[in-house]
């Protein structure tokens, strides 16, 4: 099972987040720390500048920013809309 790591940046952005995507999360988060490339989260390396990172969906539009640290270990990066992708770095 994978151990996961968020980032302050992570819980900033998470605190502001509507119920049900802070819900979808909970769920999600099970499953992706069980089976990180299971197919119904969509998880995905990302292009452009956040080429580093991957990805996997929540409701509405929503993603999970995150980083393969390691064999075992995940970091979140950012949670928040596509749209947010633009305002992410590095």
């Amino acid at each position: 099972m994978l151990i996961i790591h968020p980032s302050t940046r992570f819980k900033r952005s998470y605190k502001r987040m509507p119920a049900k995507i802070k819900k979808d999360f909970s769920q999600k988060i099970k499953v992706f720390q069980k089976d990180p490339f299971k197919p119904s989260l969509n998880t995905h390396k990302l292009k452009g500048k956040l080429d580093e990172y991957y990805s996997f969906y929540l409701k509405d539009g929503y993603r999970v920013l995150l980083d393969f640290a390691g064999e075992n270990t995940v970091i979140l990066v950012n949670i928040g809309s596509h749209e947010d992708y633009s305002k992410w770095s590095r």
